[in-house]
């Protein structure tokens, strides 16, 4: 079977660069188009990244030759998709939210879908907001985006923040187990990867900790709650709980986002080993599937007293497990635990491959 071609806009940032490295032998996309700038269209894309290449894993070396094009440029991507050499974007964009918004709607207007990382669309009435794991359904909304917008072959789906993932699928497999989180308490400690490149300044961080990051609060306690949500005439309903209360902090950590959660459940309350249980048992469809780049275990439980780390956990199963641990009776709410996730990996790149994956399987791309 030959792989489907696929694009990348932003393809020289850092969650575009990760994109190029996870993509490379991947059984179902290849990469055929990069997209970025207007300063570096025109140029071969190995070129383009000379001195610039910051993952620790080299650039593959069958993107070097591609040319870059502007990614401002929809009618030369409408000509590649027509050209059999696109069949889909995945979006990195690092710009405004209106430049963002325009571009993602311009190339889903001109027929090419769009498996976006960036935030603009989180929010957008009719823009499912993807968790393979959690609400891989929220995806049958496309149809509907499509009719309300005039669309043909083109949509847009979106990937949440990188800060939920390590809580946002152990949430949902108790929830998927009958047992209702009323309210939640979570402290993130954020690696710097998650600030782009070159990120936070070393005298800012070394030997600190920075206890806010722009925007990051709101998105932690909001983003659940579409995801959460129900499809109710072509748009989505937010959920009503869990209610979260989240403190977002900046660390001296390279990559893996850790948190800290205690939650409270509204009426049924499971025991640490149920939970324990729950979690180790959890499987969805990207497993039933077995898409690519689905961890085998979504949820890695540990027992020692001192996991998850970032360190020594963060690359578990391609750096798609989300790792928990510390599970144990809370004095104020009922239970409390660690969550560590790979944020350029699961919080990123990865996530966006695996949703689509999830879309290929469901017949939209």
């Amino acid at each position: 079977m030959s792989k489907i071609p696929v694009g990348i806009l932003g393809a020289t940032g850092m969650v575009g660069q990760n994109y190029i490295s996870l993509l490379d032998g991947h059984p179902w996309f290849e990469v055929k188009y990069v997209a970025a700038s207007a300063r570096s269209a025109g140029k071969k894309y190995g070129d383009v990244m000379t001195g610039r290449w910051h993952l620790r894993k080299n650039c593959p070396s069958s993107v070097n030759d591609i040319i870059v094009e502007d990614a401002n440029d929809i009618t030369r991507a409408a000509q590649s998709a027509k050209q059999g050499n696109l069949a889909f974007v995945f979006s990195a964009l690092e710009m405004e939210k209106n430049e963002i918004l325009a571009l993602e709607s311009g190339y889903a207007a001109a027929g090419i879908p769009v498996v976006s990382n960036a935030s603009a669309n989180r929010w957008t009435d009719d823009v499912p907001m993807l968790i393979a794991e959690v609400n891989p359904d929220h995806a049958d909304i496309i149809p509907a985006q499509q009719k309300s917008r005039g669309w043909n072959k083109g949509f847009i789906a979106v990937k949440p923040n990188c800060s939920i993932q390590s809580y946002m699928t152990p949430f949902w497999a108790l929830i998927q187990a009958g047992y209702e989180i009323k309210r939640a308490v979570v402290s993130t400690m954020q690696a710097v990867s998650g600030a782009g490149y070159p990120g936070v300044p070393s005298l800012d961080i070394i030997d600190n900790v920075v206890p806010y990051i722009g925007g990051e609060e709101e998105k932690s306690e909001l983003e659940p709650l579409k995801i959460f949500g129900k499809i109710e005439n072509g748009k989505f309903n937010k959920a009503s709980s869990p209610v979260i209360s989240a403190h977002c902090n900046r660390v001296p950590v390279i990559n893996g986002h850790t948190v800290t959660v205690s939650m409270e459940f509204s009426d049924k309350k499971p025991s640490v080993e149920q939970i324990k249980k729950i979690w180790t048992d959890f499987r969805a469809l990207p497993q039933k599937l077995n898409l690519p780049m689905a961890p085998v275990q979504p949820i890695i439980v540990r027992d020692e007293p001192n996991r998850p780390q970032p360190g020594m956990d963060r690359d578990i199963d391609k750096g798609m497990a989300v790792t928990v641990g510390r599970i144990r009776p809370c004095n104020v709410f009922d239970i409390r635990f660690v969550g560590l996730s790979h944020n350029t990996v699961r919080g990123a790149a990865g996530g966006g491959i695996l949703n689509a994956e999830l879309l290929k399987s469901k017949g939209y791309l």
